[in-house]
């Protein structure tokens, strides 16, 4: 019975589960940025660490080491996000040097620390109370000596532990492995399941401009906006959404401020970024005198006039901020996925059918439409974690 499942615990999802990468939270947004490209990681947990008095003799005595808490994670869709401010295009040199601490909310509750033997129901209840991420620790080989003397940034011990992050994709995942024991439930339709969330949809026209959706993208989970590109008949045609701006670089920031929602759509899907845009993009800055964020797309601009050349060196402007040496690879990646092609399910999609969907394109929603395109509403995680707490609940 469903009813097992309550005995396991949150040690259960943690295997092999990669220890987080870290960043202190006196490192900055430069050196946040730096670590995502160098590692490729699709975020790194910040920390903030309260040292002991090393000089005390009860210090000396006891051997205290750094009290440490994950306090949030950042991306590169918050990176992105923060510059495409206007008052950051208008110094991204100067914006790059700030705290890392501007890229993470300040709400109370996103970040979590769960001991191993934390039930999975206590895990399911603090994700659907607003918990972004659950940090455990896990089995650490390193010896506490090691704890001492660690660079600002890229570090994993803390606490002399190593930690790994708990998401609703974890759960999500977890529960779909045990599916065979939630039927007829994980059968029946998310329409009759009642988790189509219809009322706080999110949708731009092709002509609307990109940067209105910031805002919303540059949210904590679960407010965190995927926003819908849709055409005059209500037809869903795209979307703009965290996910993909993770699979770009930091050079998106001046198209997301500058573009609509149709041209931002083809900035992305194409591999290789067409000429006619980034040469909008320029011109749009000039003109509202951000001159100064054309420092990230000049390299883009040099490679789209020489793409004959196979190879691709960053320009000084690059080197200054220190982000060059993996531009190339980012921008392999922004094809990963297709921004016109969203992924879509139906009212009468089974909900072990969407879960599937999701989890396959590691994605947190699916939008659900009519045969004929027009869009309904959108399946999150959350809403299909609670259908799960409750038929947990009801078999306990």
């Amino acid at each position: 019975m469903a009813v097992s499942l309550l005995a396991h615990d949150v040690s259960d999802l943690c295997l092999g589960k990669p220890a987080l990468r870290s960043l202190s939270v006196s490192a900055t947004v430069k050196d946040a940025l730096s670590s995502l490209k160098r590692f490729g990681d699709p975020f790194l947990s910040v920390w903030s660490c309260d040292h002991p008095n090393r000089s005390s003799p009860r210090s000396k005595t006891n051997g205290d080491v750094d009290e440490c808490r994950c306090i949030g994670k950042v991306s590169m869709v918050d990176v992105i996000c923060f510059l495409s401010r206007e008052e950051n295009l208008k110094n991204p040199t100067r914006a790059l040097q700030e705290p890392v601490s501007v890229l993470i909310p300040k709400v109370h509750g996103l970040v979590r620390h769960l001991e191993p033997h934390a039930s999975l129901l206590e895990a399911i209840d603090l994700i659907l109370e607003g918990a972004q991420n659950l940090v455990i620790p896990i089995k650490s080989p390193f010896s506490r000596k090691k704890l001492i003397h660690k660079p600002p940034f890229n570090s994993i011990l803390h606490n002399n532990r190593e930690y790994c992050c708990l998401t609703q994709e974890d759960i999500v995942r977890y529960l779909l492995n045990s599916i065979g024991l939630f039927s007829p439930t994980s059968s029946y339709t998310i329409e009759s399941l009642n988790i189509i969330d219809s009322e706080s949809v999110l949708a731009l026209h092709h002509d609307d401009p990109v940067s209105s959706a910031v805002p919303l993208m540059s949210k904590p989970l679960p407010k965190q906006a995927f926003v819908a590109v849709v055409d005059l008949e209500g037809k869903l045609i795209g979307e703009i959404s965290p996910a993909i701006l993770n699979s770009c670089d930091e050079s998106v920031a001046a198209a997301v401020a500058t573009l609509t929602a149709g041209d931002f759509m083809t900035y992305i899907d194409c591999g290789a970024l067409p000429e006619d845009l980034l040469w909008l993009t320029k011109k749009r800055l000039e003109e509202r005198n951000l001159e100064a964020a054309i420092e990230l797309v000049e390299d883009e601009l040099t490679f789209s006039s020489s793409s004959s050349s196979s190879t691709y060196s960053s320009s000084s402007s690059d080197e200054e901020l220190g982000i060059g040496s993996a531009k190339s690879s980012m921008n392999s990646m922004r094809g990963a996925r297709n921004a016109a092609e969203p992924i879509v399910c139906y009212p009468w999609s089974s909900l072990v059918a969407v879960m599937i969907q999701a989890l396959s394109h590691r994605v947190s929603y699916v939008w659900v439409v009519e045969v004929d395109g027009t869009l309904v509403g959108v399946v999150g995680f959350a809403g299909i974690i609670k259908v799960f707490r409750e038929r947990l609940k009801s078999m306990s």
